[in-house]
């Protein structure tokens, strides 16, 4: 499971022109599904992201977790964060999950952070999606879980 991480002060997701999620402050979380992720691989990036403190504090240090801030999550399946591109010029994709295995991941991921008491907004899976972003600092931080460990 790969998780690209940014600390936003706002975004929002649109499908079909309609705005279907929408943060103020807080986190985007691009979320790629390996084929042997499970619901232990969720539960360590689900307690990461919780956790992380890369918002300021008032002496301006990154010593904040998003529930410190109560901000919210934005939460998007992104299989392409698993893209092979050491052949070619074609990505291969081969190491991503099928949607029968990713999606019930993925959702898993927005109801453990909802009960973390965040506020957790989606994609829509499967869909064409805008994403769309203030990334603040810039911050952006790519979390790798593997067998239920950060790596």
């Amino acid at each position: 499971m790969r998780a690209v991480v940014q600390r936003v002060s706002e975004a929002s997701v649109t499908v079909d022109n309609e705005t279907i999620g929408r943060i103020g402050a807080g986190l985007v979380v691009l979320v790629g599904v390996a084929p042997t992720d499970t619901s232990a691989d969720v539960a360590s990036l689900s307690a990461k992201l919780a956790a992380l403190r890369i918002f300021r504090d008032p002496d301006g240090k990154m010593n904040r977790s998003v529930v410190d801030i109560a901000g919210g999550v934005l939460v998007v399946s992104q299989f392409t964060l698993l893209a092979d591109v050491r052949k070619g010029r074609r990505p291969s994709y081969i190491g991503a999950a099928v949607p029968e295995l990713a999606e019930p991941l993925i959702r898993e991921l927005a109801e453990r952070l909802r009960a973390e008491g965040i506020l957790v907004e989606t994609g829509a899976f499967g869909a064409v999606m805008q994403v769309a972003l203030n990334n603040d600092g810039p911050v952006t931080i790519v979390i790798d879980i593997e067998r239920g460990k950060v790596s």
